[in-house]
């Protein structure tokens, strides 16, 4: 069912500031994390990435693109940041020369309004890439707010684990791990549990936040998901990306097959000016990063398929592939990862109507009707956000086209507060 809201621009500035008030007193240094191998807490003058980027406490990398071009976020929340990782074995994550995933960042303001987000970052980033689009947001609300690296980094996250799919499935449990250890955390901190805990992400993140409401309802009071990525047993991007891949570079030749066989696969009308970015940035790595997870024996010994093979290159290229003739270990492993839609908490899912990486038809619109199917539509509110591209450093391609979700995610926060707000009061 789809819920359409009139999502008007907020003014992302000091008016969501949180006034000066009672302190929760002059606690920084030692502040333990439940479960975590390693952490260490600082007192910062200001949570936001207004004072982080300037005492090195985030890193820009990691959020770079995530946001508008003159984006003004929230800032001045002094408070506590811990950073740390629970024990693993993978290394993929850099990040203060640790060399060691399972890298997590906590942030809790000095004037805390009893609630609690949790992030997971899209793609391939880490830990802080949430900070300008929903760590800023909501500490400006006094929200406290926690943020994993999902367990794994970077291009080659399949090398992770033993079995097919394990590298996804890590995402999963850090996140339960990360929620577990951050509300026993502010308990500690505050002197009582989150009255409300909130599951947030983007992209991949936005998966994560779905698959959480599914599971692990007992942790959560709702969740809010930006252009999230979909798995389901039928393929989801391992069905979407091969189309783009065989279409894109005849249509950049001009040929309007091309392009008809782009919007047949699902990709927006009005998206076009974005595809050649998708094309080189996102669409052929994601598609051989998934593949390579979850159906390795496709090329072989190689691992990461081959960037960019012209279709009918031969049986190992990705641009090539076609998931439904696929071994059946293969379907078992993509549904192992897959969502069903058996939400259990309010979740409101947020889509881009011109997202050309997860576009609506073949991505958000799926996962609403899986909601609906699995007879959970009352706790579902799907909003289109027109104009809407994956993530909004991408409006700089056609600032008349393209307009910035960010308000709409601060809107939709908003709703979801209020939604769950007769549940959750203290």
């Amino acid at each position: 069912m789809l819920h359409r809201l009139a999502i008007a621009p907020l003014l992302l500035a000091t008016a969501l500031t949180v006034p000066a008030g009672t302190a929760h007193g002059d606690r920084c240094s030692g502040v333990r994390v439940p479960g975590s191998e390693y952490s260490v807490s600082t007192c910062l003058a200001d949570l936001t990435t207004t004072g982080t980027t300037k005492t090195g406490h985030t890193d820009e990398e990691d959020w770079k693109g995530l946001v508008a071009e003159n984006t003004v976020t929230p800032s001045g929340v002094p408070g506590v940041q811990i950073d740390g990782y629970f024990p693993d074995t993978s290394t993929t994550n850099t990040d203060h020369g640790w060399n060691h995933d399972s890298q997590f960042v906590i942030r809790l303001p000095k004037n805390w309004n009893g609630g609690l987000v949790v992030a997971g970052p899209p793609g391939t980033r880490k830990q802080y890439a949430n900070d300008q689009i929903i760590s800023d947001q909501v500490l400006a609300k006094g929200y406290a707010y926690a943020a994993t690296d999902k367990g794994n980094t970077g291009d080659e996250l399949y090398k992770d684990g033993d079995r097919l799919g394990d590298a996804i499935m890590e995402w999963h449990r850090r996140v339960t791990e990360l929620t577990v250890a951050a509300k026993k955390v502010t308990d500690r901190h505050y002197g009582r549990p989150p009255r409300a805990t909130y599951a947030a992400g983007l992209s991949a993140g936005g998966y994560l936040v779905r698959w959480q409401l599914e599971h692990h309802p007992e942790l959560y009071t709702g969740g809010i998901d930006w252009n999230a990525l979909t798995f389901t047993k039928e393929g989801s991007l391992l069905t979407t990306l091969p189309p783009a891949l065989r279409a894109f570079p005849r249509f950049a030749k001009g040929d309007q097959a091309a392009h008809d066989e782009m919007i047949a696969a699902g990709y927006p009308k009005g998206s076009e000016k974005q595809w050649g970015y998708h094309y080189l940035k996102q669409w052929d790595l994601l598609q051989r990063v998934v593949r390579e997870e979850v159906d390795p024996g496709y090329d072989g010994d190689r691992q990461g398929g081959t960037p960019f093979c012209p279709a009918g290159t031969g049986p190992s290229c990705d641009t090539d592939y076609d998931f439904a003739s696929r071994p059946e270990s293969v379907h078992r492993a993509v549904e192992r990862i897959s969502l069903t839609g058996g939400i259990q908490r309010p979740l409101i899912s947020i889509q881009g109507t011109l997202d050309a990486m997860t576009p609506p038809a073949a991505f958000g619109d799926v996962y609403d009707r899986m909601v609906t199917e699995a007879g959970r539509a009352p706790l579902h509110r799907y909003v289109y956000v027109p104009g809407g591209t994956h993530t909004d450093g991408l409006v700089a391609i056609d600032k008349d086209a393209y307009k910035p979700m960010l308000p709409s995610f601060v809107a939709a926060f908003g709703e979801l507060e209020t939604w769950t707000r007769p549940t959750t009061r203290s």
